[in-house]
């Protein structure tokens, strides 16, 4: 325990070190108990994709946890509220760990200032990497007020202590009681203490239980506020000059038009040329004066022709998981099945555009941003307008939806850089064109498998090539002894290897979406060639005892009748496993032969993610997982020609609409003694193929491609082979 005499630093970046004062923070947090702890960096999931290049995370602070001397308990934490509930989820692993109401713990997210270094909120692992980390630390905290109690009491021990709603009671005596609140109070106490035992499932109070919502009240109202709202006297309103397409360059620029509207200032500085206003509608007028002049783009790829150029010039293939003899396999093979599947660019798509707003107040910038990576940001504003990363702090608000593409965040920059030059805060928010021209996609992809099987119908060879979308969850969990996976390219780094006509990047459940799509359309196929039921096909191929269980609890609830397909009913089932999340969803759907749309009917989903921290949380993520899933496996495509987004808004580009809601039900599997692995982005992943098999079962076409949109399938003949026609191109 140590007092106020110390200044000792922390480091809490990684890369580039950038210190912070204890007093400082302290200064920042105010008074209480403060328990500083650090990450095992084994502990942390391996993010290769993301990461490479950074280097790895050290033993650094991964988060504070303040015990106030009101008797809150206030968490700072580097992860942010994208909607997905982590605010209230986080929370209660905080109030579980200290014995305290719910309702007496605060958040703190996203807050490069008061929070430690947090790589982002991406890959569902807020609860998974986390969590852990928490709930130690609350635990940790929890001993210690124990120890201090017992001192205040004149306790030989903390033998006999229990604890109830923040307030510590000795059991032989209750008259002898003391809060929290009152054991810190006045004081600010730091004490880094050894590992201490969490409790066990059996003692949970809080985990496992759906409260209301810590975010609720404000976004019913419309009082939640968001990187748009963070507007300051005297903000000007940044509207920049953007190309018509990627890779078009600027020739020339006149701004004499512009520049004679009252108030307009026109800022030029290298490749950001703005125009600024205090109104909003006259900044979007003097944008419309503006005449520029770009080369155009060289001729390139469009949504037609992409999916050959991604195979031609896509670096070499690297092993993913081999097992067996793929030689072996083929030679034993009696019946081989080889087929190509297709997936196109796919947009975000988030409610909130890219937003930010940036102010620079006596040489310290401060930027509110719709990010899911505060900590990046803070160091690409402080590159971009020659700050130490120390005098930049990003705070990230309520997030509108991020999904993996809030993880650019160049509006922060544009922000930062403008207000730097003006001496006034910026605000930068794209609208809805922008949002569709900046975003980073989901990669256009390809994969290619060739599967054989005996004369028994045992599955025995599979050869799977992926080019573009990467190999996260590409590894095959059927059993089948001679297999091989390989995978070209990725959604890492912006644009890997050069092959995409603009930026690629995250989409919810990155690259498993994809291969998803294509192992359970394969899957699928090769059951229907031998005549069998889908269920048990894939079940004779699976000894895995959680993707059983998974398969069997979504069937069973479905009342799912065994039958080869396709069998006229519309039904079709997709199995999955994302970063330790085991899921599978039956889906029934109904089309219309003559104009090739589809209803779905009816989706079942269960999932078992281990610990369930929050049920109705869990529920809402599955619901909303599986309602984006109709989008990216029915209609939503990215059209695009020589560098042009042909897609800017959603006239052209259709997300789901609440009139397209299927009847969603939802299981989770009760497995309590394995550790919390990610919910929010496992259910969508097995959208493509559930519908790709469920349409197959109706019409008896097999369409390899995705979106699949009613002209795909009008287009696409009884009797399918590789190429336009698989594709129903």
């Amino acid at each position: 325990m140590r007092g106020d005499d110390w200044n000792e630093t922390v480091e809490i970046t990684t890369g580039k070190s950038t210190e912070v004062s204890r007093r400082e923070f302290l200064q920042l947090a105010g008074a209480g108990l403060f328990i500083f702890f650090a990450t095992d960096p084994t502990a942390i999931s391996q993010e290769p994709s993301r990461l490479a290049g950074r280097p790895s995370y050290p033993t650094d602070f991964n988060a504070y946890l303040r015990i106030g001397d009101d008797g809150r308990v206030t968490c700072f934490v580097g992860k942010v509220e994208l909607g997905q509930g982590s605010k209230t989820a986080l929370a209660q692993l905080a109030a579980e760990e200290l014995d305290v109401s719910l309702d007496a713990v605060d958040m703190i997210m996203g807050d490069t200032d008061l929070c430690p270094w947090d790589m982002g909120t991406f890959g569902s692992l807020t609860i998974r990497q986390f969590g852990p980390v928490l709930r130690g630390a609350a635990a940790e905290a929890r001993a210690v007020l124990l120890q201090m109690s017992a001192d205040y009491l004149r306790l030989p021990s903390v033998e006999g202590l229990q604890v109830k709603d923040g307030v510590v009671t000795w059991a032989k005596d209750e008259r002898k009681r003391v809060s929290y609140a009152k054991v810190v109070e006045g004081k600010r106490i730091e004490r880094h203490l050894e590992k201490v035992p969490v409790k066990l499932v059996s003692a949970f109070a809080v985990i496992g239980k759906a409260p209301r919502r810590k975010d609720a009240l404000e976004k019913v109202t419309g009082t939640a506020r968001y990187a748009a709202d963070m507007t300051l006297p005297g903000t000007l309103h940044a509207r920049i000059l953007r190309p018509p397409a990627h890779g078009a360059t600027l020739k020339d620029v006149d701004a004499t038009a512009a520049e004679k509207i009252p108030g307009v200032r026109v800022i030029r500085d290298n490749d950001l040329i703005a125009v600024l206003h205090e109104q909003p509608d006259i900044a979007d007028r003097a944008l419309g004066l503006m005449r520029a002049q770009f080369e155009p783009a060289k001729r390139g790829e469009d949504q037609r022709t992409i999916f050959d150029h991604l195979v031609k010039a896509a670096p070499p293939l690297q092993m993913v998981d081999e097992k067996g003899s793929l030689a072996d396999g083929e030679k034993l093979a009696t019946r081989v099945v080889e087929e190509t599947y297709f997936n196109s660019y796919v947009a975000h798509a988030a409610m909130e555009t890219h937003s930010a707003v940036a102010t620079i107040e006596d040489g310290k910038l401060t930027v509110w941003a719709s990010t899911q990576t505060p900590f990046p940001v803070r160091q690409q504003v402080a590159q971009a307008v020659g700050l130490a990363p120390e005098n930049v702090r990003v705070i990230t608000p309520y997030v509108g939806g991020g999904f993996g593409g809030k993880s650019a965040s160049r509006q922060a920059v544009e922000a930062a850089r403008l207000a730097k030059i003006t001496g006034r805060p910026v605000q930068v928010v794209f609208d809805r064109a922008e949002e569709f021209f900046y975003d980073t996609f989901r990669p256009a992809a390809v994969v290619k498998i060739r599967s054989g099987m005996d004369a028994a119908g045992k599955l025995l060879l599979w050869d799977y090539r992926v080019y573009g979308a990467g190999e996260r969850e590409a590894k095959q969990f059927y059993d089948i002894p001679h297999q091989r996976t390989q995978s070209s390219g990725g959604w890492g780094g912006g644009n890997p290897a050069g092959l995409h006509p603009f930026a690629v990047g995250p989409w919810r459940a990155p690259s498993v979406n994809t291969n998803t799509f294509a192992r359970e359309s394969h899957i699928d196929t090769i059951a229907s060639k031998l005549g069998r039921d889908p269920i048990e096909f894939r079940l004779a191929h699976l000894s895995d005892a959680r993707m059983r269980r998974v398969v069997q609890a979504a069937t069973g609830q479905f009342g799912w009748k065994p039958a080869p397909a396709p069998s006229g009913r519309g039904v079709g089932l997709a199995c999955a496993i994302y970063l330790g999340t085991y899921v599978a969803a039956v889906a029934e759907v109904a089309v219309n032969k003559n104009t090739g749309n589809v209803d779905v009917k009816r989706v079942v989903c269960a999932q078992d993610q281990g610990v369930t921290v929050n049920p109705d949380g869990s529920r809402q993520q599955i619901e909303g997982s599986i309602t984006m899933g109709l989008g990216y496996s029915l209609t939503e495509e990215v059209r695009f020609k020589d560098g042009a987004v042909l897609d800017r808004n959603f006239d052209t580009y259709q997300i789901p609409r609440f009139s397209w809601l299927p009847k969603i039900e939802t299981i989770l599997i009760d497995n309590p003694e394995t550790p919390a692995s990610g919910c929010g982005e496992p259910p969508i992943v097995t959208m493509g193929a559930v519908l790709a098999n469920a349409i197959f079962d109706a019409t008896g076409k097999r369409l390899r491609q995705l979106p699949m949109t009613p002209e795909r399938l009008r287009r696409l003949t009884l009797v399918t082979t590789t190429g336009s026609e698989a594709r129903g191109d």
